[in-house]
């Protein structure tokens, strides 16, 4: 295969990318204030900002899976072994001795299998999390009258702020990801262009040079 400059995010995906960044930190510094980490903005505000920027979030999420799912995008997140071991290893080893990264990336398959492994589980597990605690502790006036109620909100409130920081870590691991390799810039750029050097079959650029001429370059 070839590589070519390909548009490989479309408006939508890089719309939802960036307004998802956003919301997360704007939950993240809300909650910190909250948690009386910083008091850099009074609590009452915190509260209504974190809880306006949740639902927005939520409204979001439930557009871009039904996306995922109609341009069958979610096949992009399917974990692959292959693959997978040389990654890590490359992470863990072979980027601090300057080696090349193992993984090609391909129109049909721009996330590595480390990648694809970190964000499924972000997917499946930490958003859910994150959702379901926020969505019950919101709505505790509609079941606080259950027994042992109060109970049960502090077991959420611990669930939702260790999902809060694992989110927190994911951001920094992959804010960090970004400055390995060829440049900050060079792995942002396709995010906000929708435009990238990846590997494209004989027949995938047949077809966008008949077909679909703008998402060439």
């Amino acid at each position: 295969m070839a590589k070519r400059c390909v548009k490989v995010y479309s408006g939508f995906n890089r719309l939802w990318h960036w307004s998802q960044a956003a919301s997360i930190l704007a939950l993240l510094f809300t909650g910190a204030r909250m948690m009386g980490l910083h008091h850099l903005i009074p609590f009452g505000m915190a509260v209504t900002i974190h809880t306006l920027t949740a639902i927005a979030l939520l409204v979001l999420w439930a557009f871009a899976t039904f996306w995922l799912f109609t341009t069958e995008n979610w096949r992009q997140f399917i974990p692959r072994q292959t693959g997978l071991i040389q990654v890590m290893r490359f992470y863990a080893w072979g980027v601090f001795r300057g080696e090349d990264h193992p993984y090609r990336k391909a129109y049909q398959s721009r996330h590595n299998p480390l990648q694809r492994l970190a964000y499924l589980a972000l997917k499946v597990v930490l958003f859910p999390a994150i959702w379901t605690t926020g969505l019950l502790y919101l709505s505790y006036d509609f079941w606080d009258h259950l027994p042992q109620a109060a109970g049960w909100l502090s077991v959420l409130a611990q669930v939702h702020i260790l999902a809060a920081f694992a989110i927190a870590s994911f951001v920094v691991i992959h804010v960090y990801l970004l400055t390995i390799g060829h440049g900050f810039w060079k792995h942002v750029r396709p995010m906000i262009t929708g435009f990238e050097r990846v590997e494209v079959s004989p027949e995938a650029e047949a077809y966008f040079a008949a077909e679909r001429p703008e998402r060439l370059r």
